[in-house]
């Protein structure tokens, strides 16, 4: 058969040799040139119980990168994080009560291993960076655009007065902007957003709701000192009867979060008096609403200024928490306070008195006095003693601004 379509079609064959003598030639060279170029490689050699074997390096046989993979995987989880929110949001519109879904133990360790304090301290070096006049308009315009910032209220409006981003950062705002109410006793000490307000029940403090943090761990053990004459607690109900000093009070809370939009300073709530600060060194974590209903204790995490003191109904704290990028917490008398610094380990806590020889009850604050400053959007914390008729004039997630009312008697 071969025979007669060779003998019919010898132009058909004449075409087809070649490719054939080319196709045996691919199949010779082939595994002699994977010969060559395995000999190439350099050859690792490890003994079994059997025989000695040689293999090449993982990275030449494998082109595995990592970055790619990582960036694939971190967006992968981002994005399923940001549908999370997107259908709680909807939920909510429908009114409906979304349980919160805590982090687990390993998602809060891998989040604390970002060098967020490395990050934060060189975001505070790049505001200090002194911008050219040219370049100051649209930066803050920018700025001002996304985070909603009001510069009417502002005592300079002029964004050419601003240097850098810091100063800008802390503007000062005119004085008819937040007016002080003087007909309740407790007033909100900045701008910002209500997450969570109420009575202290079982030494638990809620964040946001559903999800607490320890009272003892947010404000750290009442050691026996001059200024808080307080022996050590040895329950959480012992805890919180430290901090109730008069018969027929109740201990009560608000968590107020201060947006990167929002007027940066703070205030004295009411009128008291300080007479001890404690600064805990840790994490920088993100304290907006989301990451608070995400990870359980997250302020007891993060860096924090607690100060105590007392006002006309017994026992009284702020304490101000520090966020990503806002490493920086500033209090206005307090000049040895250093915030975000090396020098201080995690974990641990430095306290200061206020109470001296010479001063033996502590610094007195006016209502409305300036109290201190963040660099960026951050929480403040009020945790105070009041009788038992105390009632809070708020509603979760309401905006609210400096001088305004939180609550009275």
């Amino acid at each position: 058969m071969a025979a007669s379509v060779g003998h019919r079609c010898p132009r058909l064959l004449h075409r087809v040799a070649p490719w054939r003598s080319s196709l045996r030639h691919c199949e010779n060279s082939a595994p002699n040139h994977f010969l060559q170029s395995s000999q190439k490689l350099p050859l690792r050699a490890f003994r079994t119980d059997t025989r000695k074997v040689h293999t090449a390096p993982a990275r030449t046989l494998f082109l595995l990168r990592p970055l790619p993979i990582l960036l694939l995987t971190g967006g992968g989880y981002t994005g399923y994080r940001q549908y999370e929110k997107y259908r709680e949001r909807e939920l909510e519109k429908l009114g409906l009560e979304i349980p919160p879904k805590l982090a687990g133990h390993w998602e809060v360790a891998l989040y604390k291993s970002v060098p967020t304090r490395l990050l934060s301290r060189a975001w505070g070096r790049l505001n200090q960076v002194e911008l050219p006049h040219w370049l100051r308009r649209p930066v803050y315009s920018l700025y001002i655009w996304t985070f909603g910032v009001n510069m009417k209220e502002a005592a300079v409006e002029d964004l050419r007065h601003y240097r850098n981003l810091s100063e800008f950062f802390r503007r000062k705002l005119k004085p008819q902007a937040r007016p002080v109410c003087g007909l309740h006793s407790v007033i909100s000490p900045s701008d910002g957003k209500i997450l969570n307000f109420g009575q202290v029940k079982n030494c638990e403090v809620e964040q946001v709701k559903g999800v607490t943090y320890s009272l003892e761990s947010f404000l750290g053990p009442r050691t026996y000192t001059e200024d808080l004459p307080f022996p050590p607690a040895t329950s959480c109900d012992s805890f919180k009867n430290q901090l109730v000093t008069r018969e027929g009070n109740e201990l009560y809370h608000c968590v107020i979060y201060l947006a990167p939009g929002d007027y940066h300073c703070f205030h004295s709530p009411t009128d008291w008096t300080v007479s001890h600060r404690r600064h805990f060194p840790g994490s920088l974590m993100s304290v907006n609403p989301g990451m608070a209903r995400w990870i359980k204790e997250l302020f007891c995490h993060n860096e924090r200024v607690v100060l105590t003191g007392d006002w006309k109904h017994g026992f009284f704290s702020l304490t101000a928490v520090g966020a990503t990028n806002v490493g920086s917490i500033r209090i206005y008398f307090d000049r040895d306070l250093h915030t975000n610094s090396p020098r201080y380990s995690k974990g641990s806590y430095n306290d200061f008195s206020f109470v001296t020889h010479a001063n033996k009850e502590g610094v007195p604050m006016r209502k409305g006095e300036h109290l201190g400053e963040f660099n960026l959007g951050s929480t403040i914390v009020l945790i105070f003693e009041a009788p038992k008729d105390f009632n809070f004039q708020l509603k979760a997630g309401q905006k609210i601004r400096f001088g305004e009312p939180l609550g009275s008697l």
